[in-house]
């Protein structure tokens, strides 16, 4: 059972990655990028590793996901509806499906606890003193690129109406 909510958990994973890249729609992508995180969370928490799947969850879901998705809402031009019923119909099928999917693999599959090692893991203040003190240069980088994609989002959301300069 264990290796069937694996396979499930990376066919989730994939295949929301192949929709991120794949959709039409960049709202639609930016939700799948953010549902192929949450199934990376999910594998490294059926390997054991909680804090990764918690700083996964945190970081790239909470923070990059949610980035992605804003800076798409505020850049993006509206346009007339588009009337697709039947792709609606379709996309609320799919989703009930992974739904009652993930709900019968929960209910059914005894997940493994992880096994107790012969060495203590870091604390997470130690974890903390290393981000911060080898890698802060990285994260200090990383903080810029966010805060330029947020710049480069509003201007390129700015809109000149055709009459405002005359």
């Amino acid at each position: 059972m264990v290796d069937l909510a694996f396979a499930s958990m990376v066919v989730v994973t994939v295949g929301a990655a192949v929709l991120a890249l794949e959709a039409r729609e960049l709202v639609y992508g930016g939700v799948a990028l953010a549902v192929s995180f949450l199934g990376v969370a999910g594998l490294f928490g059926m390997l054991g590793a909680t804090y990764l799947a918690m700083f996964q969850i945190t970081i790239y879901v909470g923070a990059v996901a949610v980035l992605i998705l804003f800076t798409i809402m505020l850049v993006r031009r509206e346009r007339a509806p588009e009337a697709r019923p039947r792709a609606e119909r379709t996309a609320a099928l799919a989703a009930a499906a992974c739904i009652v999917l993930i709900m019968s693999l929960l209910a059914f599959t005894a997940l493994p606890v992880a096994q107790e090692t012969q060495a203590e893991p870091p604390p997470v203040r130690e974890i903390g003193a290393t981000l911060m003190g080898t890698y802060s240069v990285a994260l200090e980088i990383l903080a810029l690129t966010m805060a330029s994609a947020i710049v480069g989002a509003l201007t390129l959301a700015k809109v000149e109406e055709d009459g405002a300069s005359q």
